[in-house]
């Protein structure tokens, strides 16, 4: 039975519900096996749980947002 996993910051419910059924669809073309087999679980992590370059996802994402706003 494949297994899929994904770690990721927050996520709206319909956001998780296209993950799963897409990767679910993709996944299933790919390896052969029918989509009932596949279980897919999303794993949340707040985005102040963990970074990138030394800061909190939450401080990478205001500093984006500031430049887009520029």
């Amino acid at each position: 039975m494949p297994y899929i996993t994904v770690e990721s910051g927050t996520l709206s419910d319909e956001q998780k519900e296209q993950l799963i059924r897409r990767l679910t669809e993709v996944s299933s073309e790919i390896m052969k096996v029918p989509q009932e087999f596949f279980v897919t679980t999303i794993k949340e992590v707040p985005d102040k749980n963990f970074g990138i370059g030394g800061k909190t996802i939450d401080k990478v994402k205001e500093e984006y947002i500031r430049k887009l706003e520029k």
